[in-house]
């Protein structure tokens, strides 16, 4: 077991190599949290990747393509105890909530549905990331188009 893990299983909080950067953002580490793969990244790069991917799936973790279900943040310094840093850890814990593995009450997926419509919402309106989703539509609107042309016209015609 390394010294991350065994500082972790200790209850102490981890923190990141010193002489590594986000594999993300390839800058210093800022809120580090670290994926349960071991791998560490910036808590604002991982929810990024996150927020590119879909909304109801954990992101996969970018070195090992594991799948993320829990981030634990190393103990903050003064630096980055602001409002940001606030929101950013929020949305650390929302992530953990959502795919750490617990079971979720009805009350707390009926909580989450506007975040969720939201990203939904924002994924459709993306001209880049809806392309296939448009063309998908597009194909079923026909499908039903010809399958309702097809069920009008007259047999004996």
């Amino acid at each position: 077991m390394d010294s991350s893990t065994s500082a972790a299983a200790a209850g102490e909080a981890a923190v990141p190599p010193e002489d590594d950067v986000c594999s993300v953002c390839h800058d210093r580490f800022r809120i580090p949290c670290q994926a349960n793969c071991s791998h560490w990244f910036c808590g604002e790069c991982i929810i990024r990747v996150w927020n590119y991917g879909p909304p109801v799936q954990a992101c996969k973790c970018p070195i090992c393509r594991r799948l993320i279900n829990l981030l634990v943040p190393a103990a903050l310094s003064g630096q980055e105890d602001g409002p940001q840093a606030q929101r950013i850890l929020g949305e650390i814990q929302h992530y953990n909530c959502i795919f750490g593995g617990a079971p979720r009450s009805l009350t707390q997926r009926l909580q989450d549905l506007p975040f969720f419509i939201r990203r939904l919402f924002r994924e459709l309106m993306d001209p880049q990331r809806t392309l296939p989703l448009v063309f998908r539509a597009r194909m079923l609107m026909m499908a039903c188009w010809a399958s309702l042309d097809s069920s009008m016209t007259c047999s004996s015609c």
